[in-house]
């Protein structure tokens, strides 16, 4: 599928864009693929970004699970004594 215009001044008008944007847009879109525009503030991330930022969550949520047990655990040995 070509992306190919012959006049990018133009084509920026249509959505009423500069020429400078498109670029832009475009150099985004070779660099990030379907995940260039996501809007909302949302970080574009690389795969092995997304990787490292699922796995910094599951490492957080595991922490707080263990600190939770932990206070659990020793709630229950000082009421059992």
């Amino acid at each position: 599928m070509s992306h190919a215009r012959t006049n990018i001044s133009k084509l920026a008008r249509e959505p009423g864009v500069t020429a400078l944007q498109l670029y832009k847009w475009r150099k985004e879109f070779e660099k990030f693929g379907v995940g260039s525009f996501f809007g909302k503030g949302n970080l574009k991330l690389s795969p092995e970004q997304e990787k490292i930022h699922e796995l910094e969550k599951r490492l957080k949520d595991a922490e707080l699970e263990r600190d939770i047990l932990k206070k659990t655990i020793d709630i229950f040995s000082k009421s059992g004594r």
